[in-house]
């Protein structure tokens, strides 16, 4: 811009420049054409005058310098001329002003011509004298041509002088105009005192940036919701430009694909070393849909892969990837298959003996002293099936959470009294000496459940406890939780099955435990109370020796 300026200055300077010189020259060229004029005329009055006085002897006295006097006769005889030999002068009878001064009323007349090389301009004036005769005068002005060519040296001289000061004067006063735009405060346009003309353009500006920061500031809002929507995603996402380059990557894609440092910007190859994964971009580049399992450190994730297009264009500018982590819902579902299985075949088994019992009763395939053996028999799997049922149900309500069972304050080691009354008889029995210990431990919980909890617990360290050991049930309290104990000196578990007795159907000693009448899911009922009251529950077992299960509960969930 300053450089635009700086021209602009320039050449209108020097245009301005020539046109005023060429303008002053005009006019004094005029103004010493019409002196010059002027003096030919008082000139030729005078010698007029002279030689209607004096006759030849004026003429021979008068300075002709710069002055050419000519005498021309009536007939155009040149009798006298200043310069020249008037008998080798052709008649100038024809010549103009000589014309004119013959036949007009005013008896004066002039003209104009220039010499052949056009460097002179000669003015003629003449005057009718009283005898007929025509008095002649004219005088030598110089053309335009020769006096340009006389300037034309110190013109030079001049105009490069003024040509240096139109430099430095436009490089001054370009820098003067811009200095102000250079030093506007665009970020506060309206404070600015510069240039009138300036103003709509700063309101503007200011109007502009009005806008762009609100824009900027909802844009940011956005953002940032948009990044906490995508920072609390449990599902990795990752957007990708058309050559691969990470355009947004969440924190629990970074999780999943353990990535430490990561740049915006850079290329997905650069961190990330998963080729399936790679391979389903590569095809969603292409245009294609992709989905598909895939294990990734030791996880299952589904990985949905979409191409990102245009609206209105199929060209492909991006890649969309979702990562679900399917491993608790792959477990789940494994779960449920083998729950399924495991009730299949607890109920086959109970089921085929009752049928075969029947199936002999209802022949007479037995004798009649058997018939209430076989009766017997029925019944006991009839309740073991019964025992069953009721434990997948209770187990199918604490999966639902128990939500229609109340929350109330409840005394733990009344619940535990209770379940050691109500097992008194059957340790009785076996031999087993079942003993209570404690102190009163209020809790805020769903007593119901609570009170299942206990019972299984006591129940499995009856049945897995020999004729003759001991149970021992112990309940502590301190500020924030309270401690149930149930120790036994029973069969003991092995190190290895300690982790998986909590689990469904499954059972240490399959034999024992079907002799005993358990249905495996006696433990799993106890870990599912324990965690809808937000406790824990511990083993400590050694084969042979008994088992310890510790139960911590919190006194407000």
């Amino acid at each position: 811009m300053s450089r635009k300026i700086f021209r602009s200055i320039f050449w209108t300077s020097i245009l301005v420049l020539f046109v005023t010189i060429g303008l002053i020259f005009g006019i004094l060229y005029d103004y010493m054409g019409n002196v010059s004029h002027k003096q030919l005329i008082s000139q030729l009055n005078l010698a007029v005058q002279g030689v209607e006085d004096n006759g030849t002897d004026y003429l021979d006295s008068v300075r002709k310098d710069d002055l050419r006097i000519t005498w021309i006769d009536s007939d155009g005889t040149v009798l006298y001329d200043s310069v020249s030999d008037p008998r080798t002068m052709s008649n100038h009878k024809n010549r103009e002003e000589v014309k004119k001064a013959l036949n007009s009323v005013s008896g004066y007349g002039e003209s104009t011509r220039y010499s052949n090389t056009l460097t002179e301009r000669m003015l003629y004036a003449a005057k009718r004298l009283s005898d007929g005769t025509v008095l002649r005068v004219s005088i030598t002005q110089n053309s335009v041509l020769t006096i340009l060519l006389g300037m034309i040296q110190p013109a030079v001289v001049i105009l490069i002088l003024l040509g240096i000061f139109a430099l430095f004067l436009s490089s001054r006063l370009a820098k003067k105009i811009v200095q102000p735009l250079n030093q506007l405060d665009l970020d506060h346009p309206l404070e600015n005192e510069k240039y009138d003309e300036l103003s709509p353009l700063l309101r503007r500006i200011a109007s502009q940036q009005a806008e762009l920061r609100d824009k900027e500031l909802d844009l940011k809002q956005k953002q940032r919701e948009l990044d906490t929507i995508l920072g609390n995603m449990s599902e990795g996402m990752i957007i990708l430009r058309r050559d691969g380059r990470v355009v947004s990557l969440n924190q629990a894609a970074k999780e999943i694909l353990d990535i430490q440092d990561y740049k915006d910007g850079e290329n997905l190859l650069q961190i990330c070393r998963n080729l399936d994964l790679v391979n389903l971009i590569e095809s969603a580049m292409e245009g294609t849909e992709a989905e598909r399992l895939l294990n990734i450190h030791e996880r299952n994730y589904q990985i949905n892969v979409a191409p990102i297009t245009r609206d209105g264009d199929s060209a492909v500018i991006g890649v969309a990837v979702m990562m679900y982590d399917v491993t608790d819902r792959e477990m789940a579902e494994s779960m449920r298959r083998e729950f399924t299985a495991n009730v299949s075949h607890e109920l086959k088994t109970p089921l085929h003996a009752i049928s075969g019992y029947a199936e002999l009763m209802m022949n007479r395939m037995i004798d009649e002293d058997a018939v209430p053996d076989c009766a017997g028999r029925i019944y006991q799997e009839t309740q073991r099936m019964i025992r069953l049922v009721q434990d997948i149900i209770s187990l199918s309500h604490l999966d639902e959470g128990a939500g229609d069972i109340d929350w109330e304050e409840t005394d733990l080691y009344d619940l535990a009294k209770t379940s050691v009354e109500q097992y008194v008889e059957e340790a009785g029995k076996k031999g087993i000496g079942l003993h209570l210990s404690g102190e009163k431990a209020v809790l805020r919980g769903k007593k119901p459940l609570l009170q299942t909890m206990v019972s299984n617990l006591i129940d499995n360290a009856i049945k897995y406890t020999q004729e003759g050991g001991k149970v021992h049930v112990d309940v502590k309290s301190d500020d924030k939780d309270i401690c149930l104990t149930v120790e036994d000196n029973g069969i003991g578990i092995p190190e290895a099955d300690q982790k998986r007795i909590f689990e469904r159907f499954y059972r240490v000693d399959k034999s024992h435990s079907k002799e005993i009448g358990g249905t495996g899911l006696g433990l799993s009922i106890v870990k599912h109370a324990v965690m809808i009251h937000g406790g824990k529950i511990d083993v400590q077992s050694r084969p042979g020796e008994g088992s310890t299960f510790i139960v911590t509960l919190p006194k407000h969930v």
